[in-house]
C-alpha cells in the first residue's frame, strides 16, 4: 500500500498535508491491511473526518511481533552499533527535510498549534534520533557492563499529546540498543507514526526493525500480552499503567511506564514576576495542557500572590484560541471529545466544590473541540481539581507561606512526574529541588526538554527513565 503526502494549496494560501482517504498497518516494512475493522481520525478543530484507518487484531500483532523477532534474530542484533547509528542518522535528516509536512500532519491530526509543533516537537524529534544515533556504537561506554546486550522485541504504546515525540522518545534508544519495535500509536492520532513508517522505507532500515499497529486498547493489550514481547514501554493514564503492571507481573517481560502527573509550580516572593508569569502560561497552557508533567497547581507565597494573579490574567487575556494551522494561535482544539467532557466535568465539580473560576473573555469556534484556559483560586488541597489530573488548560492557584509549607503541599500528591521553583536564591533551588518528590525540577523555567536529560517520576507517575543516558538502560539487559 502507498503512502504519499503531499502539499496543495489551501484556500487561505496556506499548505496543507492532502490525505489519502485509508491507511493500513505497516508490518516487515510493508504497508499492509488489518483484519480488524477500521476506524477514522477526525481533526480536533473541525471535526472533519481526516482519514480511516485500519484496527489491528490479535493475528496482526502476531504478524508484527514475528517480523520485529525475525528482524532482531537475523539483522539488527548482529549489526555493529556503528552501522545501527548511521541508520538513526539518516531518520533524523530525513525528519528534519520533512519537518514542515510532518509539523502540519501533527497539527491536524492532534489540534496543537501549528507552532509548538514546527518550532518543539519536530526538532526535539530529530533530536532524540541524533542524540542516539551517537550512542549506538559507544554502548559499552554507557555504564551498563562491557558488552551490553539488547532485550529483544519492545512493545511501546504511547499517548495522543505528542504522538511523533513519544514516538522519537521509545523508538530512537531503542534501536540504538538493538532492540527492534512494535509501536500502537493512540487511536485519535495516528498518521504521524504512519509518515514516519514511510521515513523508515525511505532510511532503508532493514524490514521489521520497525512494525507500527494502530488501534485501540485491545490492540495495546494483545501486544502487551504476547508471549514473544520481551519489552513493554507505555506511556499514558496512571489506571492504564496499573492494569499492564499487573498484567505482567510473574514474567519475564521487563516495563517502563510513564503515567500521569499534578505538578506543583512554585513561585517565591522573590522571584521574577514577568518571567514567572511567562513560565505558568507555557507550564499549563502549552499543548492545551495536555501534558502529563504540566504544571496544573500554582503555589504563590501569599505575599505575592494578589500581584501575581493580576498580572497572569493580564497575560492570560492576550492569549489567542483558534485554528491550529494560524502560526499566530496560542491555544489549538481539545484533541477529542472525550477530553474535553472529562475537562468540562471536572471545571464545573471545581465550581460545586465551591472555587472561583475565572477565563479571559474568549470567542470559541463552533466547530471543533475548544475550552478557553481557565484558572480557579480559593482552591484547597480537598478539591478534585487539586488532586485529580485534569489534562487540559486548567490552572488550580493554591497559596502558602514558608518554604516548607510549599514542600509540603507540592508533595501531598500521588503523584510524582514534575515540579517548578522560582527563586532567584540558588540556595533555595537546591533546597526544594532535594525536598520536592518529583523525578523532574524545573528551576526559573518549565517545560523545558533535551534529549540528554532523563525524564520520568516516582509514585503513581510510573517508573523508568526516558531520555538521557539512562533511558538506555531500559533496553539492554543487565541495567536497571
Amino acid at each position: 500500500m502507498s503512502m504519499e503526502f503531499t502539499y496543495a494549496p489551501a484556500p487561505e494560501s496556506r499548505s496543507i498535508v492532502d490525505l489519502k482517504a485509508s491507511y493500513g498497518l505497516f508490518i516487515d516494512g510493508e504497508f499492509v491491511d488489518g483484519h480488524g475493522a477500521s476506524f477514522k481520525t477526525i481533526s480536533p478543530a473541525t471535526e472533519e473526518v481526516l482519514a480511516e484507518v485500519a484496527e489491528a487484531d490479535q493475528a496482526d500483532v502476531d504478524a508484527a511481533v514475528k517480523a520485529a523477532r525475525r528482524a532482531y534474530t537475523r539483522v539488527w542484533s548482529r549489526m555493529p552499533g556503528s552501522e545501527r547509528a548511521k541508520y538513526l542518522y539518516r531518520i533524523a535528516r530525513i525528519i528534519q527535510e520533512r519537518s514542515r509536512e510532518l509539523a502540519v500532519l501533527e497539527t491536524l491530526d492532534n489540534g496543537k498549534p501549528i507552532k509548538e509543533a514546527r518550532d518543539v516537537d519536530i526538532p526535539v524529534v530529530a533530536a532524540h534520533f541524533f542524540y542516539y544515533a551517537g550512542w549506538a556504537d559507544k554502548l559499552e561506554h554507557a555504564g551498563y557492563g562491557t558488552n551490553p546486550q539488547p532485550l529483544g522485541v519492545a512493545a511501546q504504546i504511547i499517548p495522543w499529546n505528542f504522538p511523533l515525540l513519544m514516538l522519537a522518545w521509545k523508538i530512537a534508544p531503542a534501536l540504538a540498543c538493538g532492540n527492534t519495535v512494535v509501536l500502537k500509536p493512540a487511536e485519535t492520532t495516528p498518521l504521524t507514526a504512519l509518515l514516519f513508517a514511510e521515513i523508515c522505507q525511505q532510511a532503508d532500515l532493514p524490514p521489521g526493525v520497525v512494525n507500527i499497529v494502530t488501534g485501540a486498547g485491545a490492540t495495546g493489550q494483545a501486544m502487551v500480552e504476547h508471549p514473544d514481547v520481551d519489552k513493554i514501554a507505555f506511556t499514558g493514564s496512571t489506571a492504564v499503567g496499573k492494569a499492564i503492571a499487573r498484567s505482567i507481573a510473574g514474567t519475564d517481560k521487563r516495563a517502563t511506564l510513564e503515567l500521569g502527573g499534578k505538578a506543583a509550580n512554585i513561585v517565591f516572593d522573590d522571584a521574577p514576576l514577568d518571567q514567572a508569569v511567562e513560565g505558568i502560561v507555557n507550564g499549563i497552557f502549552f499543548n492545551q495542557g495536555h501534558v502529563c508533567c504540566a504544571g496544573s497547581r500554582l503555589l504563590v507565597q501569599e505575599s505575592v500572590a494578589d500581584e501575581l494573579l493580576e498580572r497572569l490574567k493580564r497575560r492570560m487575556s492576550t492569549l489567542r484560541l483558534g485554528d491550529p494551522l494560524d502560526k499566530n494561535t496560542d491555544i489549538g482544539a481539545i484533541n477529542s471529545a472525550e477530553q474535553l467532557a472529562r475537562i468540562r466535568e471536572l471545571s464545573d465539580i471545581g465550581e460545586s466544590e465551591g472555587a472561583d473560576r475565572w477565563a479571559p473573555e474568549c470567542e470559541l469556534p463552533t466547530q471543533g473541540f475548544w475550552f478557553p484556559p481557565t484558572l480557579f483560586t480559593g482552591v484547597t488541597q480537598a478539591h478534585r481539581i487539586a488532586r485529580e489530573e485534569v489534562f487540559g488548560p486548567v490552572l488550580s492557584v493554591l497559596t502558602f507561606r514558608t518554604p516548607s509549607e510549599a514542600v509540603e503541599k507540592a508533595n501531598n500528591t500521588p503523584y510524582g512526574l514534575s515540579a517548578g521553583v522560582w527563586t532567584e536564591k540558588g540556595s533555595r533551588i537546591l533546597h526544594m529541588a532535594g525536598a520536592l518528590r518529583a523525578g523532574v525540577v524545573w528551576a526559573n523555567t518549565f517545560n523545558k526538554f533535551d534529549p540528554t536529560s532523563p525524564f520520568g517520576g516516582f509514585k503513581e507517575s510510573g517508573y523508568g527513565r526516558e531520555g538521557g543516558r539512562q533511558g538506555l538502560s531500559a533496553y539492554l539487559k543487565g541495567a536497571s
